[in-house]
């Protein structure tokens, strides 16, 4: 006789807590099966890690655990005390950030000079493609403005970071997805207030000089502060190379410092005292933090990378938890048809970015990565822009509806290329 593992316990318990959170929801009962659907969720998130064709999925679940709890236990997730745990959504995207550019280096970026055709094509398709589906449904579907502006938002961001993994599982072209999505999140400061400006205007007020100091503190500053730590914690590259790496990222920082001039309003001295900050926490800290880390850890990157990761998968399920709490009301009222749409803007994103590949006459591999690359976006900074927007209960909710739909149907579209290998690689 077959002896039960803990994994198929687990998805027993799963299939119990489903049946009778369902008894309840049917007999009106709907308060009382909200304990019951969290345990389902945080059972099925464990019971599916015994079967490697479905493992991939066990975060997403443990994500939808988590929204569980926000829509049933709101309280628990705002706030504690006077604390208000939408103020974390920052720092924790700027960490997530921050753990993105650890991992990286500028020769990273040399697939522009080897690939120029597909990292113009990814680029150019994700940010035509995703802000105009974006603003044609919300002209289509009839949301509140606050709503409908973050639908645009989320069309408007670069790249999500979970595209790069779902093109790794595909057979694609990693070294392809890499490079558009660093491009397209280091353009990001200039093109996403822009189009949103230009897009969700008529919705909400925006404010280009200030929305593009948002994304250069979230996500440009926090990068650069990877690419440093990896600068000094690798300690590969000469002298000469880390002066000419370290004179552009200062030079980087201190624009930023002078966009900062510009949305505040600031003077000389107000420059100043913001460019000393920047220099303190992204320039010196990530270079002493790498330096003493080295020493300790013992040049361990595999043991750094999986802390780093850990860090940004907790962030990520943490953001879209508050965010998801702090919006239950406006998304009890629109949360079915807010589904729908950002499925429907997920998937026009998938089909559009491999059909414009297709007319290109780019390979398979390459069309799957501009599939992904299109198709998934950045909740984490649309959250962050929202909140700073001061409407993350609103502006907030497609954001956090888009991030887990998104990892859903990447998980899926990339396990079924998985299954079908690009000609070019089994010639």
């Amino acid at each position: 006789m077959k002896k039960i593992n803990s994994y198929q316990i687990a998805l027993g318990f799963a299939s119990l807590f489903l049946i009778l959170s369902l008894a309840f929801i049917f007999t009106g009962k709907l308060a009382e099966s909200g304990p019951l659907l969290i345990l389902f969720f945080l059972s099925l998130a464990i019971g599916v890690r015994g079967y490697p064709s479905a493992k991939g999925f066990s975060y997403t679940i443990w994500i939808f655990a988590a929204v569980t709890t926000s829509l049933f236990y709101p309280q628990v997730l705002t706030s504690m005390g006077s604390f208000q745990f939408k103020t974390m959504i920052v720092p924790l995207l700027q960490i997530i950030m921050f753990g993105m550019g650890s991992q990286m280096s500028l020769d990273d970026f040399t697939g522009v000079i080897k690939m120029p055709k597909g990292v113009i094509i990814g680029v150019g398709s994700h940010y035509l493609i995703m802000p105009l589906v974006a603003f044609g449904i919300s002209r289509i579907f009839n949301f509140p403005p606050e709503i409908a502006a973050g639908i645009i938002l989320i069309g408007c961001v670069p790249s999500g970071l979970a595209s790069n993994v779902m093109s790794y599982i595909a057979h694609a072209n990693l070294v392809l997805a890499v490079t558009i999505g660093a491009i397209s999140t280091l353009i990001s400061p200039f093109v996403t207030p822009l189009l949103m400006k230009i897009l969700g205007g008529q919705y909400i007020e925006v404010n280009f000089w200030s929305m593009m100091l948002d994304i250069l503190n979230m996500i440009i500053l926090p990068i650069v502060a990877g690419f440093i730590f990896n600068l000094f914690n690798e300690g590969k590259e000469k002298l000469r190379g880390k002066v000419i790496q370290m004179s552009i990222f200062f030079i980087i920082i201190v624009l930023t410092d002078l966009v900062f001039m510009k949305a505040k309003h600031a003077d000389v001295h107000g420059f100043l005292v913001a460019l000393l900050k920047s220099l303190s926490w992204f320039y010196f800290l990530p270079m002493l933090g790498a330096i003493l880390l080295r020493h300790f850890l013992k040049g361990d990157k595999k043991l750094m990378g999986k802390i780093l990761s850990m860090i940004s998968m907790v962030g990520i399920a943490v953001i879209i938890s508050i965010i998801t709490a702090t919006g239950r009301d406006s998304l009890l009222k629109v949360g079915a048809l807010l589904l729908v749409t950002s499925l429907l803007h997920n998937l026009a994103g998938y089909s559009l970015g491999y059909g414009v590949s297709w007319l290109f006459g780019m390979p398979e591999k390459d069309r799957r990565t501009v599939a992904f690359e299109v198709g998934m976006q950045n909740g984490g900074l649309a959250s962050g822009l929202a909140l700073q927007m001061g409407k993350i209960a609103t502006v907030g909710l497609a954001p956090a509806i888009f991030g887990p739909l998104m990892n859903v149907t990447g998980s899926a579209l990339a396990s079924w290329w998985r299954s079908k290998p690009p000609k070019e690689e089994i010639k």
